[in-house]
């Protein structure tokens, strides 16, 4: 194989051979391992192929042969599929076919063993990892393990049989889900049981005798004591489930990831049942041919690397010995957002939470809240009774914020007035201790105006979460002009217990998602303002692949929200950021939508868009660009943010910005937006697109 990845982590595929009580003749157990621990998972790249080839070739020699191969992995890992840090090595089409067609080669040889082949999937196996399996004739897997099929969410499929082989196993129907529907569901996993229960995997065991038990079973498997019984594929299911692939992907990604659109191709193809399975694997070696020499590819790639790694490391964030044990929080406000936070600092920090409000009903409201979604949580087994008692004991209520003295970090989620927060952080200040952090969960207000009236405003910081707040990653840790160290490691610190993924941003109006959503969106409104037809500006925005039409983000946020951060920016920039008379109109009139019903106007928002000057979709959808690209060269210059790639992660958590545009700076760069705003692209070359 002529292809190499620079700085590769071998997998070494380790052949060892063991007498299994009950079975005549060895079994050869391949150990899949890179050699370091379960933070490093087992890929497949050249050397990993190679070794795993150079293994069946040494058990095809063995004298006398085994009676079985089994394939397993080191602790926790089975693998977790291709070495994707090694695509920017791929430079030619020629390259990338060599990849895809070897993983098929060797992969296969276990598919078309003569020698019964198992695999025992003792921990997370995804992507190729997960393809390994499936050319097995059996598998087991640890109660414990997760598999999953990522590829479609990183713009790529699975290209070492996975279309062709799931779909026989389990059924179009499941295979789409899991192919297709689970990763644009943010790359979501199945747990063994269900993986199981769908067929991907022929028994379960627990983790702690795993390697013995799967050792007996497949005995049991080849001395016909154990019966494996695999259900019937329905091939007349076929075309809904197609279908319904279809209409995930247009929903999901409007049909702008070529990825995903060639994953159900391949899948279609799989109908043809285990007798095209050498047409779909070539269909899939033409497929991963053309997507690894795809700019979206290097664009969700890169998306990948930020969210894995940089995310995990904020850049520009403090000595985190500098941060101080957060033993207690306290809420100011018990409304939604204030309650959504007091349930995720329960929940993951399981520590002393009590809100506060101006009303005994509004306090009750909001500990009621806390108590009844922990309730849910212990309905679906998320929690068992013990722990319910115990975090619903932890979350309660007052009037008096004396109830704050203990607390080491208090957050206000209150009134977005600038004086009503000051006033806040007044009172708290005068009962907490000299080391308590305060914080702002803001969306659009000056941090540094919020602390400049506190004796300490040094301990100031703005945490700034996303709604829904269980669900969106990102958080906005502010950096208001005199916070310190400890405030700010403290904060990176929470950030970072709360399961959360922390971008260190300066005190600008705004901040980061909510600057760009508001400019982007504003482009939007008054496109509408100036007559261009509601029905256009809705899906002018569709090659972009969006998560969203720009009427569903308003929705979401809210249009007193969206009206809030616009007057704000307004404010800051009269000159780049407008307040739309529509969103004024929806404000007034107590509005959520433009729509009463999908593509239906509200009757009450007629003439919304009956100005004289619309523009066509391309018009509306080049100056949105443009304002993103103005908006973002700005933000660099202020210094907003330690780098661009802080922005990019930034809508990728936050806004839910598709991988395979690579936030949005590759995306600008690829169109040529960039350079024809600012004189030059966001990125280098090579960084989210091929090489030059």
């Amino acid at each position: 194989m002529s292809a190499v990845f620079a700085d590769e982590v071998v997998t070494r595929a380790l052949v060892r051979y063991l007498r299994v009580p009950g079975l005549a003749g060895e079994l050869a157990l391949i150990t899949l391992d890179n050699g370091h621990d379960h933070t490093r998972p087992s890929t497949f790249g050249p050397g990993g192929l190679a070794s795993l080839d150079a293994a069946l070739d040494e058990i095809a020699a063995h004298s006398p042969a085994p009676a079985a191969i089994a394939v397993t992995g080191k602790p926790f890992i089975f693998a977790v599929g291709a070495d994707l840090s090694g695509v920017p090595s791929i430079t030619s089409a020629a390259d990338a076919r060599e990849i895809a067609e070897t993983g098929h080669r060797v992969f296969r040889r276990l598919k078309e063993s003569t020698i019964p082949t198992f695999a025992f999937v003792n921990g997370a196996a995804l992507g190729g990892g997960l393809e390994l399996a499936l050319h097995c004739h059996h598998r087991t897997i640890a109660s414990t393990a997760v598999v999953a099929f990522p590829e479609v969410f990183l713009g790529l499929v699975p290209g070492w049989g996975g279309t062709q082989l799931l779909p026989e196993l389990i059924g179009i129907d499941a295979a789409v889900t899991v192919i297709v529907e689970n990763a644009l569901a943010q790359n979501k996993v199945t747990p063994a049981p269900k993986a199981a229960r769908l067929g991907m995997a022929d028994a379960v065991f627990e983790p702690a005798d795993f390697l013995e038990r799967s050792l007996a079973w497949a005995a049991g498997v080849l001395t016909g004591d154990v019966a494996v019984r695999r259900p019937e594929v329905d091939r007349t299911a076929w075309d809904d489930a197609i279908s319904r692939a279809r209409q995930l992907v247009a929903a999901r990604t409007r049909n702008a990831s070529p990825g995903a659109l060639r994953a159900v191709e391949l899948l279609d193809l799989a109908r043809a049942g285990d007798a095209g399975f050498t047409t779909g694997t070539a269909a899939e070696d033409d497929a991963l041919t053309d997507l690894l020499m795809s700019e979206e590819l290097r664009a969700g790639l890169y998306a990948f690397d930020l969210v894995n790694k940089r995310a995990k490391r904020p850049a520009g964030a403090p000595d985190r010995k500098l941060a101080r044990k957060v033993t207690k929080v306290g809420v100011v406000g018990a409304g939604l957002m204030a309650s959504q936070l007091a349930l995720l600092f329960a929940r993951r920090l399981e520590v002393p939470v009590v809100l506060t409000d101006v009303d005994q009903a509004r306090v009750d409201k909001g500990v009621g809240y806390v108590h009844g979604e922990l309730e849910k949580l212990a309905g679906r087994g998320r929690l068992s009774p013990d722990a319910l008692n115990r975090l619903k004991g932890l979350v309660t209520g007052s009037l008096d914020k004396g109830a704050f003295a203990d607390a080491d970090l208090v957050i206000e989620a209150v009134f977005e007035e600038l004086s009503v927060k000051q006033q806040v952080f007044a009172e708290v200040e005068a009962v907490v201790s000299a080391e308590c952090v305060l914080a702002t969960n803001t969306s659009a207000l000056s941090v540094t105006e919020m602390a400049a009236r506190l004796q300490q405003p040094e301990r100031v910081v703005g945490l700034h979460f996303f709604n829904p707040v269980a669900v969106l990653p990102l958080l906005e840790v502010v950096r208001a002009e005199r916070t310190d160290d400890a405030t700010l490691a403290t904060a990176f610190a929470v950030g970072k217990a709360l399961g959360k993924s922390c971008v260190l941003v300066a005190d600008a109006p705004a901040f980061v998602v909510n600057r760009l959503l508001t400019r982007f969106l504003g482009e939007v409104t008054a496109a509408v303002d100036a007559g261009t037809p509601v029905a256009v500006a809705e899906t002018a925005l569709e090659p972009l692949g969006l998560p969203m039409t720009p009427f569903e983000l308003l929705t979401l946020v809210g249009p007193p929200v969206a009206l809030h951060v616009a007057e704000r920016m307004h404010e800051a920039f009269p000159d780049r950021f407008g307040v739309g008379a529509g969103l004024r109109r929806m404000v007034e009139l107590g509005k959520t939508s433009v729509f009463t019903e999908p593509g239906v106007i509200d009757t009450e928002l007629a003439g919304i868009d009956a100005g004289d000057s619309p523009l066509t979709a391309d018009e509306l959808r080049s100056r949105a660009e443009r304002a993103l690209a103005e908006e973002i060269g700005l933000m660099l210059d202020e210094g907003v943010v330690q780098a661009v790639q802080d922005i990019d992660l930034a809508m990728l958590l936050g806004a839910g910005w598709p991988f395979w545009l690579g936030g949005i700076s590759a995306y600008l760069d690829r169109a040529g937006v960039s350079e024809a705003v600012t004189g030059q692209r966001f990125l280098p070359r090579g960084v989210a697109s091929l090489p030059a």
